[in-house]
């Protein structure tokens, strides 16, 4: 599955050379030029790294890792001309995980990228498929298929069901479904992730009435019953 970084950096030469770099190792880039934009995008996507300049036009570098850390343990490397040890240590208070010097290297910031990347997620594995019933979920090629035909979900319905999908058997509150869904800063309420169940059920379940997959555990939230057909889990 492709790794997605987020880069936080206001000069728009540096986020656009530096995103080049990653993407063409293969990582997945978006940008955010201040504090507000990354706010914003985190509130509705996830990422597997960060990439977080200092001196920020609306604030700190700081104060977004600083938030961040409330809620998520996502990886995060500082890139700042700021090089005094102070300011490091500074950096690693708040909950960053690397402190890159400005002005870096390509190659390095590459390089420091890809050892946290191994550090945090290991290496490389095939996306998992999830079989079960006559449903089959592919998360590398993020496509759905009952019987012979194509199911088309929306991007937070393929999100959500391949989290329960990972996790069977298992009971999840819906707070953590808007987390590891909707995002760490996401204004979205619990009503949006019973809506979203529903859309699920009536695509995939025989009788969404009577789900034999999707089911409530009520007053906590959601369950995904693998006990008719187990995962693949390559």
């Amino acid at each position: 599955m492709q790794k997605r970084i987020l880069i936080i950096e206001d000069d728009k030469d540096l986020a656009a050379i530096t995103g080049d770099m990653l993407q063409n190792y293969g990582y997945e880039i978006q940008t955010a030029p201040n504090c507000e934009c990354a706010f914003d995008i985190l509130t509705h996507e996830q990422f597997h790294l960060l990439l977080v300049d200092i001196n920020l036009p609306d604030g700190s570098g700081f104060e977004v890792c600083r938030e961040l850390r409330r809620v998520s343990k996502v990886p995060v490397i500082f890139a700042s001309a700021r090089t005094s040890e102070d300011d490091k240590i500074r950096g690693f208070d708040m909950g960053g995980d690397d402190y890159l010097a400005k002005p870096y290297s390509l190659r390095e910031m590459l390089a420091r990228v890809n050892a946290l990347m191994r550090r945090t997620y290991g290496a490389e594995t095939e996306a998992p498929v999830y079989v079960f019933g006559n449903i089959r979920v592919d998360t590398g090629t993020r496509t759905v298929e009952r019987g012979d035909e194509e199911v088309r979900l929306a991007l937070r319905e393929f999100d959500l069901l391949a989290y329960l999908c990972a996790h069977p058997n298992k009971a999840i509150r819906k707070e953590e479904l808007l987390h590891e869904v909707w995002g760490a800063f996401s204004e979205a309420e619990s009503a949006t992730v019973a809506v979203h169940i529903r859309w699920l059920r009536e695509k995939l379940e025989e009788d969404p009435a009577e789900p034999q997959f999707i089911k409530t555990v009520w007053g906590v939230g959601y369950q995904f019953d693998m006990a008719e057909s187990p995962a693949d889990g390559q």
